[in-house]
């Protein structure tokens, strides 16, 4: 069994990786979306892809200013939960 610097090391050398290969993906992301603009198009047929770019509307709900609105009924449906989290430095 591998020590925990040998796995620690081997995970921070795969992050770098992963953050490379998102950087490569996002650089094509925006290649794609630059000629989805030229053509001024949302939805185009590349082979058996179909690439969409364009605007969508969603709704959200603002909890800061319906804390700052009311504070008493917010903090009667606030809900707090225990999370774990993982590190590597």
């Amino acid at each position: 069994m591998k020590n925990l610097e040998t796995l620690a090391r081997e995970y921070r050398e795969i992050q770098a990786e992963i953050k490379t290969l998102k950087e490569q993906a996002d650089a094509i992301k925006q290649q794609m979306i630059a000629k989805m603009d030229k053509l001024n198009s949302e939805v185009e047929t590349a082979g058996e892809f179909t690439v969409r770019w364009g605007a969508y509307q969603s709704t959200r709900f603002d909890t800061k200013k319906f804390k700052e609105a009311q504070p008493e009924l917010y903090s009667e449906y606030v809900t707090q939960t225990v999370a774990t989290r993982f590190t590597v430095s």
